[in-house]
């Protein structure tokens, strides 16, 4: 179906749309869930309302962009509430002069998506938060700053505490 298509029946609730749309993008858009939350039943419940929101607020999608990324970006969204509602974000250590150093971080083992899944949910879920943000989602320091309410040298320092504890929990994976 074409995106055009596909969008104009969106908004005029059609049934066999919103299916075709669920079917298509659910396994992607749980698996962006599925690496914010630990809990499979939380990230169902993030896919669920993420969706429930793409249904009733697609007259906001503007065009600018794709309309995946469109999608993923309330998926994304749905998670960090969820994440608030289950807890605080916590961003342990020093933020002073982490923000500036060069990290070289790199994944060079063959592991797969299962195992890159688990280290991910070993971490602390204001690392993981921020890693999923920068690293997979692509959004800048400014813009994770903004959504979680922290500092922009806050974003910069868990990051790279987040690659340095994912290089850590990585050594087990070594072949």
């Amino acid at each position: 179906m074409q995106t055009d298509e596909l969008i104009s029946r969106l908004r005029d609730q059609d049934r066999m749309a919103q299916k075709w749309l669920y079917e298509h993008y659910a396994p992607l858009m749980f698996s962006v869930c599925r690496r914010y939350l630990r809990r499979r039943e939380d990230a169902e419940e993030a896919l669920v309302s993420g969706f429930y929101k793409v249904y009733t607020q697609v007259d906001g999608f503007s065009g600018a962009g794709s309309f995946e990324g469109w999608i993923r970006r309330i998926m994304v969204n749905e998670c960090l509430m969820m994440l608030r509602k289950i807890q605080p974000l916590v961003f342990p250590g020093n933020d002073q002069g982490l923000a500036d150093k060069p990290d070289g971080f790199n994944i060079e083992a063959e592991i797969s998506a299962k195992e890159i899944l688990e280290v991910l949910d070993q971490l602390p879920p204001g690392y993981r938060t921020i890693f999923n943000l920068y690293v997979l989602e692509g959004f800048k320091h400014v813009e994770i700053a903004e959504m979680l309410g922290i500092s922009i040298n806050t974003s910069k320092s868990q990051l790279i505490l987040a690659k340095e504890k994912l290089r850590m929990l990585l050594k087990r994976y070594e072949r």
